[in-house]
């Protein structure tokens, strides 16, 4: 028994060499090692990573260049029934409003006099369509945000024009005379009255038509409309309502409105409307605006609030789909990694037998 522990003992060493030799040979040969298999494997990763970061980094840049055609034509037809609403706003221009009986006892309230307006109406569509787009370009230029863009002024048109739409069909209804009704009707002063007491008019036809468009004031209406569309635009922008407490910028949140109340208030001293009118006018101008924007954008005190709906869900589709090749990349790299230590389990059994064998083989020569 001593003898045989003694032979067995060199026996079992050369056995273990044999064993490492044949195993660290067939690795070798079939070029996987722990250290290769890491080596293969952390570039891949980081590579994965990397691309990764690089695809967020691109979906922060949408710009005209990249997406500008692909959002026109997703929305051609938005872009068409403004065209619609362009056309509505000629025909109810072209239309003659409603004229009611206008009694000699109601000339007491509409003997204002017949002046000039202090905001002409071709500087109304300048401060309230193309001063917000311009500030919307300019914002553009700063976050390259081509849904940002197109939907800021995709929504402000269809609230002017929305807004403009509503007002005129109203005028045509309802067709209250201006305060400055008589002098439109008696330029001259000598009122005439038929046999029912309603007025009968002999000045301008067209200065008369228009003298029955009192309700809503359109100036007002349109001025809140796109005024009030940037204000919540800028609300948005500018993180108004972060729960921080800066104040000043309610004071930017506010400087649109302002000019829209003023720009009513000057409808009331030019005699141009009742003040009924420029009150009714504000709040249709208001509602609508706040209707499109937020059809386009989140609610200015949300957390999102700074960017459109689509820039958002462009993002999560964006992350969805990189997510996706991601995963696929992970499989792809984790069936590598089963493949090579498959490998390296057959190369591991082929040197065990290989070292049974040798084993066996010194057994009998013994």
């Amino acid at each position: 028994m001593y003898w045989y522990s003694m032979q067995s003992v060199p026996l079992l060493k050369n056995l273990r060499s044999s064993f490492q030799d044949l195993t660290r040979h067939s690795l070798e040969v079939s070029g996987v090692t722990g250290d290769c298999c890491s080596s293969l494997n952390l570039p891949l990763l980081k590579q994965n990573k990397e691309q990764s970061r690089m695809r967020q980094v691109q979906l922060a840049s949408h710009t005209v260049r990249s997406h500008g055609y692909t959002v026109a034509r997703t929305h051609m037809h938005d872009w068409l029934i403004l065209i619609l609403l362009l056309v509505m706003v000629i025909v109810l221009n072209a239309i003659h409003p409603f004229y009611r009986f206008v009694g000699k006892d109601m000339m007491v309230d509409l003997k204002y006099p017949f002046k000039n307006n202090t905001v002409p109406i071709w500087a109304v569509p300048l401060y309230s369509v193309l001063l917000p787009i311009t500030i919307f370009l300019i914002i553009y230029f700063r976050r390259r945000d081509v849904y940002d863009l197109h939907h800021a002024i995709l929504g402000l048109l269809f609230a002017v024009l929305v807004t403009v739409v509503i007002t005129d069909a109203i005028k045509n209804a309802v067709g209250r005379p201006r305060p400055d009704f008589f002098w439109r009707c008696f330029p001259d002063g000598k009122d005439v009255y038929d046999r029912w007491g309603n007025v009968i008019c002999h000045g301008e036809k067209d200065t008369i038509k228009d003298g029955h468009k009192s309700f809503p004031s359109g100036h007002t209406a349109w001025s809140f409309s796109g005024l009030g569309f940037l204000s919540l635009y800028l609300s948005g922008k500018i993180r108004a309502f972060d729960n921080r407490g800066h104040v000043a910028k309610l004071c930017i949140v506010f400087l649109p409105l302002l000019v829209a109340t003023l720009v009513g208030i000057s409808r009331v001293d030019d005699y141009r409307h009742h003040w009924q009118d420029v009150f009714a006018g504000g709040l249709l101008g208001l509602v609508v605006a706040t209707f499109f924007y937020l059809h386009f954008f989140p609610p200015p005190y949300h957390a999102e609030g700074w960017g459109p709906y689509a820039y958002f869900r462009t993002l999560e589709e964006s992350r969805a789909q990189t997510q996706a090749a991601n995963a696929v990349n992970v499989q792809d790299v984790e069936a590598e990694v089963e493949n090579q230590q498959d490998e390296r389990n057959r190369n591991t059994f082929i040197g065990l037998s290989l070292a049974h064998d040798s084993s066996s083989r010194q057994e009998e020569n013994g």
